[in-house]
């Protein structure tokens, strides 16, 4: 019985059906992230936009669903939801290239540690 058990859980994992792996980053040091790479556009009030919208709540938020902000097209019509990945995936890399289209001018975010740190900081803040 655990034998198969150890197959079932080698094949859900070999055909790429398990959970991806959690980020570890430190929230604590993500605030400081936060402050030299997305303040001077965003801000973690809540209800409160700048340049860009508040990232109070962004993770597991529908991107572009805050009704007082003014999205790009391109990112209303994305039909992503801000999970830790995709705020990965979006972070890591020049806006413009992971969202064609969009208002958001940042080069990208390449320090992983920086990167995950930042994340676990945005997941504190709901």
């Amino acid at each position: 019985m655990r034998q198969n058990l150890h197959l079932a859980l080698f094949v859900i994992v070999a055909a790429g059906w398990a959970a991806p792996p959690a980020r570890a980053g430190d929230a604590d040091a993500g605030k400081d992230v936060f402050k030299s790479e997305c303040a001077e556009c965003h801000t973690v009030r809540e209800g409160r936009n700048k340049k860009g919208p508040s990232l109070f709540g962004i993770v597991g938020r529908k991107a572009g669903s805050i009704a007082d902000y003014d999205y790009s097209d391109a990112l209303k019509q994305s039909a992503w939801t801000w999970t830790p990945e995709q705020l990965h995936t979006y972070l890591s890399q020049p806006a413009k290239k992971a969202n064609p289209g969009t208002k958001m001018k940042y080069e990208g975010l390449d320090n992983a540690k920086d990167l995950d740190d930042l994340i676990s900081y945005l997941d504190t803040q709901h």
